[in-house]
């Protein structure tokens, strides 16, 4: 992977992967939301309606989760850290996983 950089946002390497993933078409500010059902459901959707992706449904919608909560590390807040950590664990049943 190599670093994109457009020269005008700033922003950090993880948050454009994050946005503009090449393997899955991530809908916005999902690992912002509160629920981490819904934050699932949407990893899911997205992993399955992929045609890009490299490995599965499950393990693409879960390295994209790992990821961002690795990525954000100390800079997220711990309320939103449980959110997304319960998020893995309602993918890991919605891929019949648990």
């Amino acid at each position: 992977m190599t670093k994109r950089d457009d020269g005008e946002s700033g922003e950090r390497w993880s948050q454009d992967v994050t946005e503009h993933s090449d393997a899955l078409d991530l809908e916005e500010d999902v690992f912002t939301w509160d629920d981490p059902a819904r934050i699932a459901a949407s990893l899911k959707r997205s992993a399955e309606a992929s045609e890009r992706r490299k490995g599965s449904p499950y393990q693409s919608a879960m390295s994209m989760l790992t990821f961002y909560v690795n990525r954000a590390g100390k800079t997220l807040p711990a309320a939103q850290r449980e959110v997304l950590e319960r998020a893995k664990d309602e993918l890991r049943k919605a891929f019949g996983r648990d």
